[in-house]
């Protein structure tokens, strides 16, 4: 996978990039990842790249032909047809599920801008995507692109040690994950649970999969209505929830 962020601060990318899981999969070759600066294709020799808004009002917006002439620069060295992805809080929520699209795809570009906005003919006719991580408002797109990438990076095959850490992930089941425990078995009083010393692999799993299931009645209900449930989870399901009631009332 080929990786390139639009960008007015490059060096924001330089530790994330090159360190952990982002630095281990590039040596790897599993994938490249690159800053650009949208300044340097600026059509003018102060290197302009916003103006004031039409219509009048506070701020600055970042104008189209540097970011249109990066993409299509960027365009112009491969025969994939990569996704362009504006990053901006009034995007789509970005998701497990959205990191699970994306890691298919070969070439990703990402815009970001900083402390402005963007003219709209981006959005309109060169953008592919637009994500947000949350309702609410940072200074610029480069600390959302981070998100986004090291959440598809990690889901490429390869990059992980564990290939089934992935799968297992929180909402990657659609439910969130059942507590980790490693040695030692008993730290302060704290005991890990009996079952997971058995070495019974389907017990086990029984009571992980019981795990994830109450930590995500109690932590996050609402993915329950999208999660497919079997038989199985919604009698532990309806346990837990008696259980949850019985415990409130006493």
């Amino acid at each position: 996978m080929n990786v390139d962020v639009l960008t007015l601060f490059p060096e924001m990318m330089d530790g994330v990039f090159r360190t952990s899981i982002l630095g281990k999969a590039q040596e790897k070759g599993i994938v490249s990842l690159n800053a650009v600066n949208f300044r340097d294709y600026s059509d003018n020799k102060h290197g302009t790249v916003d103006d004031t808004p039409y219509g009048g009002g506070g701020g600055m917006v970042l104008k189209p032909d540097p970011i249109f002439a990066a993409v299509e620069d960027l365009l112009s060295k491969t025969s994939a047809a990569p996704r362009v992805i504006l990053m901006c809080p009034q995007g789509e929520t970005f998701t497990q599920q959205k990191a699970e699209e994306l890691s298919a795809e070969e070439h990703l570009i990402f815009i970001c801008g900083h402390y402005e906005g963007y003219d709209e003919r981006i959005r309109e006719h060169l953008v592919t995507d637009e994500l947000s991580i949350g309702d609410y408002v940072l200074t610029g797109g480069e600390l959302p692109a981070m998100v986004v990438i090291d959440s598809v990076v990690r889901l490429l095959p390869g990059v992980l040690g564990n290939e089934t850490s992935a799968v297992t992930d929180s909402f990657s089941t659609g439910l969130l994950e059942y507590p980790h425990y490693t040695r030692p078995a008993e730290f302060r009083g704290w005991k890990v649970p009996d079952i997971l010393l058995s070495g019974h692999h389907a017990n086990i799993e029984l009571w992980r999969r019981e795990q994830a299931l109450k930590r995500t009645l109690q932590r996050r209900p609402d993915l329950l209505k999208k999660v497919a449930l079997t038989d199985q989870d919604r009698k532990v399901i309806r346990r837990l929830r008696q259980e949850q009631q019985e415990s409130n009332d006493g």
